[in-house]
């Protein structure tokens, strides 16, 4: 699709303008967009931008003045304000040292802060097992804290099953 403006360049920005109930669709170039709405676009857009936006935003993270002020780095010496600036951490222990005031992050991007992604076939059996004995020991634990002794017994014979399991595929 062309430019509405010019007709010569393909149109990379599209507009959605609605006013007084009436929806009205513009596809402009950049220099056309840049020329008649006086937008100001930034087309080298990274993943850190988008980080750094939301952090920035101030309904992700509530962020106490001390910690901001305080916090840095043991390794790298970056700091929280310089991350939330950047949106690039400095060494693998920056996730140490932010990590109480990156789970809203996660939670807000990925929406939740434990990774429950695909796993390899090959080598996925063990983590498999672990994920389940993982999860039958939540419900265990419920199951003993609301006295439901027999459903309690049944959970534990299913982990030390499953535990017996992965020692002999190890």
């Amino acid at each position: 699709m062309n430019c509405e403006e010019c007709g010569k360049k393909p149109a990379t920005v599209h507009i959605t303008k609605i006013e007084n109930s009436k929806k009205t669709d513009m596809h402009l170039c950049e220099q056309c967009a840049k020329n008649k709405n006086g937008f100001s676009i930034n087309t080298s857009f990274s993943i850190n931008d988008l980080l750094t936006g939301l952090l920035n935003s101030g309904s992700v993270l509530p962020i106490k003045v001390d910690f901001v002020q305080d916090t840095a780095c043991s390794i790298c010496g970056l700091s929280y304000n310089r991350f939330r600036e950047t949106g690039r951490f400095g060494c693998g222990n920056c996730y140490k040292t932010f990590g109480e005031k990156l789970n809203p992050l996660f939670k807000k991007v990925h929406g939740n802060t434990n990774h429950t992604g695909k796993i390899p076939n090959k080598a996925g059996g063990r983590i498999k097992i672990v994920r389940e004995i993982e999860r039958l020991k939540q419900e265990l634990a419920l199951a003993i804290k609301n006295e439901e002794y027999e459903n309690a017994a049944q959970l534990r014979d299913k982990i030390r099953e499953l535990s017996n399991t992965g020692k002999g595929d190890a």
